[in-house]
């Protein structure tokens, strides 16, 4: 078997890996690249995914991290199954619709200036067309029951616990008469999670693809998150100012939404403060829980049967328009806004933002993990002011930090599961998660287990061959692409003395035309401030 690691190594976002084992091609996870711009352009690199040849997909969740360029496959000509479980299955109508309809939208935004510049039209990733040629490919399977997609090719999905209808997926093959099996974790859930059940265990495989994003720390327990989140709600309650929650449209939402039904209940959300679920996503996403409750754990199902919804409150919101998200902040008055994106970098949540980061009384919750280079990752290292919208915005909200609300295991929650495997010894492949964090992950993991462990490039090739030493073959351009600090630093020197030469010019003008060069010069220094305190 050989795999290629198409994203998620040594980054948290982009998982697929293609997979070849004899005659069959085929990819797990599908999922789109984020972070900054040199990240995000790998998700135009479609040719190297070759789709025409997958013979199909194997999907471990709905989250856009691992599936949002299913239909830029499409658009390549892939048209073969997609396999995923049912709630899986009908989140990805709606996630994959929205995410086309951002491509579309920005592709026309991004045409507005090119227009105006003289540059060259963009095309979106894929369209909403793409998107819903993709949505009848999508195949349900159902928990603990083994299929063969391919002949000699055993694949059983089991709950991972992280977001409704997620799975970890074991995959077994016979080669050169060697029966070897293969564990992709997926994004691995955290016991007591609200909603969903605990991970399934999983007792022996050869190899373990293993996600790594919280592989150095462990989360704060359920208790002091619930805490920590009425903490935020009196404070701004109290300022008569609005408590902001960046989260995303699936499952976070909704863990919100359920840890407000709790404080509720304990009487710590005030009943005249109104709740908003300002992102379509997020809206159709609940109702989609609400459709499937055979899947959310015992405890759920008890409070339901007990004519308890913990995904209803009295003063909670749907606003699905623009008038009606636009209306929030004109109302006065405290309530909390939950909305999308999670990472602060796209959707309404940046309206509500920039309405109310400057505000002293108000607080902002970040209840999931920041990408690197994102807005959200920005602020919750201490930003004093942040640009949105092209406008300097200062910070003034209290800044909550609530890890305990991620949906993925933390270090210790990572480990006890590893700690299941039994038998033969596992070789794990850290995937899904930054660089220095799977470098610490990887010691620990052999230091408790002895496991061999390795930790993918981008663009790697990989052959699995049970009982042989791990030989990657990698491209160093492609997967860490070398920065030219020497040349730059050179060409900003050259530009420097050119300035300083140009002044003595300058200085005969007209007043006025001379302030505006200054104002042009003194906003070039505020961005090199910038870059010199992020270095």
């Amino acid at each position: 078997m050989k795999v290629t690691f198409m994203g998620a190594a040594r980054t948290v976002s982009g998982s697929c890996y293609v997979m070849e084992c004899g005659s069959t091609r085929f990819a797990l996870d599908c999922g789109m690249h984020q972070g900054n711009k040199e990240i995000e352009k790998r998700n135009r690199d479609l040719d190297r995914y070759d789709p025409k040849k997958l013979d199909f997909i194997l999907i471990t969740h709905a989250h856009i991290d691992h599936t949002g360029l299913l239909p830029a496959m499409v658009a390549k000509g892939f048209k073969n199954p997609i396999y995923c479980t049912a709630p899986t299955r009908d989140l990805l109508e709606i996630m994959l619709l929205d995410s086309a309809h951002i491509q579309e939208m920005e592709a026309e935004w991004s045409n507005r200036k090119q227009l105006r510049t003289g540059g060259e039209p963009v095309k979106p990733l894929y369209s909403v067309a793409d998107a819903e040629r993709t949505v009848p490919l999508l195949a349900t399977v159902d928990y603990a029951r083994t299929f063969e997609p391919a002949p000699g090719l055993k694949v059983t999905y089991l709950d991972a616990g992280h977001i409704l209808g997620s799975a970890f997926i074991e995959i077994e093959y016979e080669e050169n008469g060697k029966t070897t099996k293969l564990v992709f974790s997926g994004d691995l859930g955290r016991p007591e999670q609200l909603i969903v059940s605990d991970p399934s265990k999983v007792h022996d495989t050869d190899y373990l693809f293993l996600e790594s994003t919280y592989g150095n720390r462990n989360h704060k327990d359920d208790t002091g998150s619930l805490d920590e989140l009425a903490e935020a709600i009196a404070y701004s309650y109290g300022k008569g100012e609005k408590v902001v929650i960046p989260a995303f449209a699936v499952e976070r939402s909704q863990q919100i939404i359920y840890s407000l039904f709790l404080l509720r209940k304990q009487g710590r959300l005030p009943a005249d403060m109104p709740v908003y679920l300002d992102s379509p996503l997020a809206i159709r996403a609940t109702e989609i829980f609400r459709k499937h409750p055979e899947f959310f754990d015992k405890k759920t199902q008890t409070l339901i049967q007990n004519g308890e919804n913990p995904l209803d409150l009295p003063n909670l919101h749907f606003t699905e328009s623009r008038e009606q998200s636009v209306a929030i902040n004109e109302t006065k008055g405290p309530a909390v806004i939950i909305s999308a994106s999670g990472m602060a970098n796209a959707g309404r949540i940046k309206h509500h933002l920039r309405h109310n980061l400057w505000r002293k009384g108000a607080s902002v919750v970040f209840v999931g993990w920041q990408g690197v280079g994102t807005p959200g990752r920005k602020i919750v290292n201490g930003a004093k002011k942040i640009r949105i919208f092209s406008e300097e915005v200062t910070i003034n909200a209290k800044v909550f930090t609530i890890n305990a609300f991620s949906g993925h295991a933390g270090q210790d929650e990572l480990l006890k599961w590893l700690g299941t495997m039994q038998g033969k010894p596992v070789k794990v492949i850290l995937v899904h998660g930054e660089a220095e964090v799977q470098t610490e992950f990887s010691r620990l993991i052999t230091e408790k287990f002895g496991f061999e462990v390795h930790i993918p490039e981008y663009m790697e090739e990989l052959v699995l061959e049970p009982g042989q030493a791990m030989k990657p073959v990698v491209d160093m351009d492609i997967a860490r692409p070398r920065v030219d600090w020497d040349f730059l630093l050179a060409d900003s020197e050259k530009l420097y003395a050119e300035l300083k030469k140009r002044v003595k010019d300058v200085e005969a003008r007209p007043w006025v035309d001379q302030s505006e060069l200054r104002d042009k010069l003194l906003d070039i220094n505020r961005h090199i401030v910038e870059l010199v305190s992020e270095m």
